[in-house]
């Protein structure tokens, strides 16, 4: 099967490509500098003799895009609506990764796939719309939601957390905002069998199972690192005044990986605990 995998620069894109290229898949990977998504002429070129097109490129300055809507609005709305266009030109199958920020946040049970989307952001309208904008172009394409993303190619959370951890003698952490902290790796994983399942058009959520806030999250991350839990201190959101708001409650839920006959990811504890090495290593 070939691949294009756009965004390949990043975390996901990378973890991605190593997927597909283990699987003996044939993948092209295409970063920022390969092309640039928002260029139908270029999109059109490139999106040639191929199967598959995911797109992991993406606008993810959640506060800058509150003062700069459009340009975020260019690459995750009109970019994957010409992606989409032009793999379904072509006969190939868009996989679109959308995000958690769709939802305003404000649910107590995790989040089905077909709830109505009702996000809070600017980087969340965008996400939204790029979502419609794949549907709307591509009637095979698969979205993938996710949330919570850390790996080992690029700046994350845990990693952050990890060299704070080794600098001071405490953190204070939000304890009010919950999701599923999600693999790089598992994700990559689970799209690749999304696709070979041959999967129905709609849409999916790519986390780790379980939930956990920020700050029960870094407490497995700071004894990752040989370092007491106990110096992980107890803080809330408002704390921080973010420009842009986040979701309260990012938990989603699996039923539609799993009505595809699809195993959906495992435990976020567990899924840590298999990945800290490589995670904190990269």
């Amino acid at each position: 099967m070939r691949w294009i995998v756009t965004g390949a620069a990043g975390m996901l894109g990378r973890d991605l490509t190593d997927v597909l290229d283990r699987a003996g898949h044939d993948v092209r990977p295409l970063g920022r500098s390969d092309l640039d998504i928002t260029d139908p002429a270029a999109v059109a070129r490139a999106i040639t003799d191929v199967d598959v097109v995911v797109n992991c490129a993406a606008y993810t300055a959640v506060d800058a895009a509150e003062d700069d809507e459009q340009a975020a609005f260019r690459l995750n709305a009109v970019g994957p609506q010409l992606l989409a266009r032009a793999a379904a030109a072509t006969g190939a199958r868009t996989v679109q990764v959308s995000t958690d920020y769709v939802f305003d946040g404000g649910a107590s049970d995790p989040y089905a796939a077909d709830v109505p989307v009702d996000p809070a952001s600017a980087y969340g309208r965008t996400k939204a719309a790029g979502e419609w904008a794949v549907r709307a172009e591509d009637p095979r394409a698969l979205v993938v939601r996710t949330a919570w993303l850390y790996g080992a190619g690029g700046p994350c959370f845990p990693r952050t957390m990890a060299r704070l951890a080794a600098e001071r003698d405490s953190l204070a952490v939000v304890t009010d905002q919950v999701g599923q902290p999600t693999w790089t790796r598992d994700l990559a994983e689970l799209i690749v069998r999304l696709v070979e399942a041959d999967a129905a058009p709609g849409t999916y959520h790519g986390t780790s199972s379980g939930q956990v806030s920020w700050h029960g999250f870094t407490r497995l991350i700071v004894e990752s690192v040989g370092k007491d839990p106990a110096m992980v201190g107890e803080t809330t959101a408002a704390a921080f005044q973010a420009r842009a708001p986040r979701p309260a409650f990012s938990v989603l839920d699996h039923g539609t990986v799993e009505a595809a006959g699809v195993e959906p990811i495992g435990d976020w504890a567990e899924r840590w605990r298999a990945a800290a090495a490589e995670v904190l290593g990269g």
